[in-house]
């Protein structure tokens, strides 16, 4: 089967169930979930729907404990809507991403934090009271202010 095909089936996958999570689903375990992408199996019969969710680890298993058990209904969405010879067994698979670059972010704010505070605190320092600067102020002068030619 061609890839595009299957990249085609896999797009109108993920389209009608986030749609279904968002508006279909009445499960109240299944907050705060946003369908990112789903890999389809070249022979269309099984699917894996990778799956962002908000909040704590508990929240997290309560909301793919609510995908898993209502993976027949949301099959059954999909039988509607798209017309294919079998409808793929679908297989939820919490992604990592998001909230690995959730933490990158924080991470890089705290350190653009801590730079902006020692470049504050470099400009409340006098000009003087900095060890590297006027230290050798002309050229050939040594600490001492005597000349040193060469």
């Amino acid at each position: 089967m061609s890839s595009r095909r299957v990249a085609k089936v896999a797009e109108a996958l993920r389209e009608t169930i986030s749609t279904t999570v968002l508006f279909g689903l009445k499960d109240p375990r299944v907050k705060n979930v946003t369908v990112l992408r789903t890999e389809v199996a070249p022979d269309l019969r099984s699917a894996k729907v990778f799956v962002s969710v908000l909040g704590d680890e508990r929240t997290q298993s309560l909301s793919m404990h609510g995908l898993r058990s209502a993976r027949g209904f949301i099959q059954s969405k999909i039988a509607e809507r798209l017309d294919l010879r079998y409808t793929p067994v679908l297989t939820f698979v919490l992604d990592p991403g998001v909230k690995l670059s959730a933490q990158a972010s924080a991470i890089i704010r705290e350190a653009l934090h801590d730079s902006e505070q020692d470049s504050q605190a470099g400009a409340e320092m006098g000009p003087g009271e900095n060890e590297s600067e006027g230290a050798f102020d002309e050229p050939g002068m040594d600490s001492a202010g005597e000349g040193s030619f060469v």
